[in-house]
């Protein structure tokens, strides 16, 4: 066991708040702040964030970086194809190592997402500013531990639905509802390699999503899931010149040879 803090990067496109205003009245030190700021705000000196962005070398995420982060939040929209497909192969080999992942909204479309999905990872939306339920169908999930009742609401939304391309998750946790019909899978988890990935989907760009009290919590408690565990990880084939213990030498006949018609 050990004490130290859960080693977070917080990864941005931070294009939206440069370029629009509307996205910057919301978010006027980028959707990273709001995000680094709901995680201190839940898990204190449980977490130690920092945050990385596109237009930094390497996006912000050298080898350096990545060796020194346990979970890697993704929030993408207007240039996955900037991403850098070296910069992608190494959060992909951090995942599989053990890295927790959680790949937020529009994220569902970036190339480390659909990389490890092995799916397009398309869906349909719609953007109409319309009510969201969220319903909460794996209630004893830590991830959803905090929002009250069996569901939780937000107001003004981007709508995104079925069918949802991606394989099947190990864990539906969250589904939602738009009023205007359509239903989405909007928390869902997966094992890749030694690392969790967690998708959630509430978080556009021009609405409040990331100052709401519930999604906020399940963000933060995304992250203590997500954070590494268990026993060390070997991904790679290994030829094992010297055995355990002693192995005799043997001489295998196969009787089938040597029967009798």
């Amino acid at each position: 066991m050990t004490d130290a803090p859960i080693r977070v990067t917080v990864w941005n496109e931070f294009i939206h708040e440069q370029t629009a205003a509307s996205t910057r009245e919301i978010y006027p030190e980028g959707i990273h702040a709001a995000l680094a700021a709901a995680l201190r705000e839940h898990l204190g000196s449980a977490v130690a964030v920092r945050s990385a962005t596109l237009d930094e070398p390497e996006h912000g995420l050298t080898s350096d970086v990545l060796a020194r982060t346990d979970v890697l939040t993704w929030w993408g929209h207007k240039a996955h194809d900037r991403v850098s497909d070296a910069v992608v192969d190494r959060v992909q080999r951090r995942v599989l190592e053990g890295m927790g992942l959680l790949v937020l909204h529009s994220g569902h479309a970036s190339k480390i997402f659909r990389r490890l999905m092995g799916t397009s990872c398309m869906l349909r939306w719609r953007e109409a500013a319309e009510r969201e339920r969220i319903w909460i169908v794996d209630p004893s999930h830590p991830i959803v531990d905090g929002p009250e009742g069996e569901f939780f609401e937000i107001p003004h939304t981007e709508m995104y639905g079925e069918y949802f391309d991606i394989p099947r998750p190990d864990e539906v946790i969250l589904i939602s509802w738009y009023e205007g019909g359509e239903v989405f899978r909007s928390g869902c988890t997966f094992r890749r390699g030694k690392g969790k990935v967690f998708y959630f989907s509430p978080g556009h760009e021009t609405f409040p999503i990331y100052h709401d009290a519930n999604v906020r919590r399940i963000i933060a408690n995304a992250v203590c899931w997500a954070a590494p565990c268990g026993s060390p990880y070997f991904g790679d084939g290994r030829r094992i010149e010297a055995p355990l213990s002693p192995i005799a030498a043997k001489h295998i006949v196969d009787e089938s040879l040597h029967r009798k018609g």
